[in-house]
């Protein structure tokens, strides 16, 4: 199906991203190393941001903007927050949604977002708007996880934060009104794979198993082995600006790209998928990561897991955030919510 028209000036703005992001790469190599400023009186008042920082605050605004623009605010509801501890790493933050609709004890889902493991978070506006939605629409208790970001903290940091905050959720199941027989896993991109990770690792530990796992345009094999450039090829996207940006996220998040073939980082690459939670996954017509997920699902069934695949038609990796513009973003809402009142 062709692209949907509400994509089209976006892609030319990412394409143009992308361009400018290799050719500074590029440039970058034969470029004479800058001599360090000298110290002076008024850079004490204001350090200069990083290009890291420039980045992720840029991140920030555009997200604001796409809700502002493209999205549709959550509603009101009580949340909470709480600091977990985690054995070896930093402590993970998470939020507690709950809508007034939520049962005593409550369904419950725990909510990892994307962001390429070096942008995004629970603050992020869009991330927060979602969870509220989604929240009340299913009468779910919704938990995110603030994971750390790369390259600040690289894997396994974040495999471990979001397996502390699943253990620590079913500890607190009780006092926080929680039915620890009803929780499942969202996870979006980035935030498909670390939910992807957490149920292998929760049936090699013995932890207790997910209800039910929602992958959302996850990325499953940190090798490349799966990016289908078919995809980026009808957006104009040519495939060594695609594979350069899609091995950088490999990069930033594992230091070492050969620790991809681990099953933790690449839950595709699991020896086996028996045991595993049922899983409904949602893929992209116009996203390279859409084989991911289907060759994902498809493992799942293969060992004997309930799993299904949905491929929008027409639509990007983002679509998600698009709620407030577009009916294929609203239609992909409407599943998800289903799929939480199955939990």
């Amino acid at each position: 199906m062709p692209l949907d028209p509400f994509f089209r000036e976006r892609l030319r703005t990412h394409r143009r991203y992308l361009a400018k992001k290799a050719w500074t790469e590029l440039t970058a190599r034969f470029r004479p190393a800058k001599p360090a400023p000298a110290a002076s009186a008024s850079a004490t008042k204001a350090k200069p941001l990083t290009p890291r920082e420039r980045h992720r605050r840029a991140a920030l605004n555009w997200d604001r903007m796409e809700l502002r623009t493209a999205g549709i605010p959550g509603p009101d509801m009580e949340t909470t927050e709480h600091t977990v501890p985690v054995d070896g790493y930093p402590d993970v933050r998470i939020r507690v949604y709950r809508p007034a609709s939520a049962p005593t004890p409550a369904p419950t889902c725990l909510v990892i977002g994307g962001g390429a493991f070096r942008i995004g978070g629970i603050d992020y506006p869009t991330a927060d708007a979602s969870c509220r939605r989604r929240a009340d629409r299913s009468g779910v208790v919704l938990v995110a996880v603030g994971y750390s970001l790369a390259p600040e903290h690289r894997y396994p940091t974040q495999v471990e934060q979001v397996h502390a905050a699943w253990v620590w959720l079913h500890a607190h199941a009780a006092e926080l009104g929680l039915d620890p027989d009803r929780i499942g896993l969202n996870g979006a991109s980035a935030g498909g794979c670390l939910a992807a990770s957490l149920t292998l690792m929760n049936r090699d530990r013995g932890t207790r198993q997910a209800t039910l796992q929602i992958l959302e345009v996850p990325v499953t094999d940190l090798t490349g082995r799966w990016i289908d450039l078919r995809a980026t090829y009808a957006l104009g996207v040519p495939a060594f600006i695609a594979l350069r940006e899609l091995r950088s996220v490999a990069r930033t998040y594992l230091g070492d790209r050969s620790r991809a073939r681990e099953q933790y980082a690449s839950p595709m690459r699991a020896a086996s998928h028996a045991g595993l939670p049922p899983a409904v996954v949602l893929t992209a017509e116009y996203d390279p990561l859409r084989r991911d997920g289907a060759t994902y699902a498809a493992k799942l069934r293969d060992a004997g897991v309930d799993a299904s695949a949905t491929r929008y038609l027409g639509v990007t990796h983002d679509t998600p955030l698009y709620v407030g513009a577009l009916p294929a973003a609203r239609r992909w809402e409407d599943d998800v919510v289903a799929a939480l009142r199955r939990i």
